[in-house]
């Protein structure tokens, strides 16, 4: 039995991507972003309240990252993994965790436009910070496309970051990243990427959230 815990608009997203690109069957279980995840029963499958939580054979796994692994591991007859001794298999475990290095900003971001209700509440100099610091992110990312994708073919590598910068692109511009743009539009076109979309209110509301002005 696999059980996918999500919310749209999450972390969870590169985790349902990816259980779409293998083709298997499983239960998804989709969740406000709100206290729901705080209580439960939700609580005692992931006690920190966050998504996503993946139930995989009596097994619980929630952290992205390793659902990518277990998931590859576990089906490597999808070809998106890189087994050890193979030759990518650094590389690969290197862009499934670089994921995390961009929705760490996106993260903050997501704080201060999204979950922060009150203006009092919000930072102009956090925003600025954070979108600088994302953009570089991209930028590692723009350096590191060398062909279609990350590696020589498509792999979960291509569904964390993907994520990441789907994400990413509510709070930085990405047509700034000529050679990330076109890669992303690639990861767009999947069947399993559009299939992992909202079907119906999600975490932003706006496809863009622009930082504010410093006050002078």
């Amino acid at each position: 039995m696999i059980r996918l815990h999500h919310c749209h608009q999450t972390r969870s997203m590169r985790s349902l991507w990816l259980l779409h690109e293998i083709g298997i069957d499983f239960e998804l279980l989709v969740y406000p972003f709100d206290k729901t995840l705080r209580e439960e029963p939700y609580r005692s499958l992931n006690p920190t309240g966050r998504v996503p939580t993946l139930e995989i054979d009596g097994a619980i796994v929630t952290e992205s990252g390793a659902i990518a692994e277990v998931l590859c591991e576990r089906f490597p007859q999808a070809g998106l993994g890189r087994d050890p001794g193979d030759a990518e298999r650094i590389a690969w475990l290197n862009w499934v965790h670089f994921a995390e290095t961009i929705s760490q900003h996106t993260a903050a971001l997501t704080q201060q436009h999204v979950a922060l209700y009150e203006d009092h509440m919000r930072s102009p100099i956090v925003m600025q910070l954070e979108a600088k610091r994302l953009a570089k992110t991209l930028r590692t990312v723009e350096e590191g496309l060398k062909g279609d994708y990350l590696l020589s073919s498509f792999s979960a590598a291509d569904i964390g970051v993907g994520q990441a910068v789907y994400m990413a692109g509510h709070f930085v511009e990405l047509d700034a990243f000529k050679v990330l743009s076109a890669w992303f539009a690639r990861l767009q076109a999947r069947p399993a990427y559009q299939k992992s979309l909202p079907d119906g209110p999600g975490l932003y509301a706006k496809d863009f959230y622009a930082p504010w002005d410093i006050p002078s």
